[in-house]
């Protein structure tokens, strides 16, 4: 089997803990669901840095000491190498710029530890950008050097989270790609988080991608399954085109007996607010790893070729991420040439 030969299929958000000793099992469900490659959330916003590095330290030491199973990757021949050996592809996002402590240079650094994407607000207003949750300002003179910073370095510039009026601003910034991790169409599920037209045409403009979460809220399903997301598929690559959509499913996986509670005096009201829609005593469902065995047959009965289901499975984000990774190399050859 050659390179070309394999299929990707790339799932551009998920959760485990946010604790050193958290338990791959749920990546391996997804592995086994037919996934080959998972951006795994490695801290937020409401995570101060010491439990940042420690996760990051904790996931690391757990891929590399398994290499039968994982490969922590840096570029998409990386992933097809991984997936030709039977491996899972594992890259890490940051949600949020608190863990970069306004500093541009941290870019650099989190790219080096395996940070492959990045947003800059989590539902709250920073020094840096807005939040989805809180009171429109724009991307600050600190966002701009720091969008720069994250083209720059190679790393997927993610408005997942991110308030409106800034996520346009970032996407006029930007020199490569942007895309939006794990957020879905507003005009289908009315919430905060979800992403308006205006936003979804201008992310296509960069040449980005939007990648649907299975998250209830999100989906405006109680229950969601594989068709509540190709339904919500279908209406990007209907508005924008099939090739500016992708899969995201922003499950987040639950381990009893781990407590990733951030230190600190951490107020989930502030960061989840009432005024938003979110209730404690009614938290969000997620669709299971499980539906990506569905997807392929949910895509088609939307409406799309088996060509096209796999750009949206797999082949969209590869194609931004063999972009955006592959820039500081392509920087630097130029520079030397």
């Amino acid at each position: 089997m050659t390179k070309k030969t394999i299929m990707i299929h790339w799932d551009a958000h998920a959760c485990l803990p946010q604790h050193p000793l958290a338990d791959f099992a749920p990546v391996r469900r997804l592995h086994a669901a037919g996934v080959n490659y998972v951006s795994l959330n490695v801290g937020a916003d409401m995570n101060p840095l010491s439990q940042v590095m420690s996760v990051i330290a904790g996931y690391r030491a757990t891929i590399a000491a398994d290499p039968a199973r994982y490969a922590l990757v840096s570029s998409v021949d990386d992933i097809i190498q991984a997936a030709a050996d039977g491996r899972m592809a594992i890259g890490f996002d940051l949600e949020g710029a608190l863990p970069l402590l306004e500093q541009p240079d941290m870019v650099a650094l989190y790219a080096q530890l395996g940070v492959r994407q990045i947003h800059f607000a989590y539902n709250r207003n920073n020094s840096v950008a807005d939040g989805c949750h809180d009171t429109p300002r724009g991307l600050t003179p600190l966002g701009v050097r720091m969008v720069e910073a994250v083209n720059e370095h190679g790393i997927l510039m993610d408005c997942s989270h991110t308030g409106r009026r800034c996520s346009l601003e970032i996407m006029h910034v930007a020199s490569q790609p942007v895309i939006f991790s794990h957020a879905n169409p507003d005009t289908l599920a009315p919430h905060g988080r979800n992403v308006t037209d205006e936003q979804i045409r201008a992310c296509a403009a960069t040449g980005g991608v939007v990648c649907v979460s299975g998250l209830s809220f999100f989906l405006g399903s109680a229950r969601p399954d594989a068709a509540d997301v190709a339904r919500h598929v279908a209406y990007i690559a209907d508005l924008v085109g099939v090739q500016h959509v992708g899969i995201g499913l922003d499950i987040c996986f639950q381990q009893p007996g781990l407590d990733d509670t951030p230190p600190g005096g951490f107020d989930p009201a502030y960061w989840w607010p009432a005024h938003a829609g979110y209730r404690a005593d009614a938290p969000p469902t997620f669709t299971p790893p499980e539906v990506w065995r569905e997807l392929p047959a949910a895509l088609r009965r939307a409406g799309m070729r088996e060509s096209e289901a796999e750009l949206v499975l797999g082949r969209n984000m590869m194609r931004v991420a063999q972009q955006v990774w592959g820039a500081p190399a392509a920087a630097a050859l130029a520079r030397a040439a």
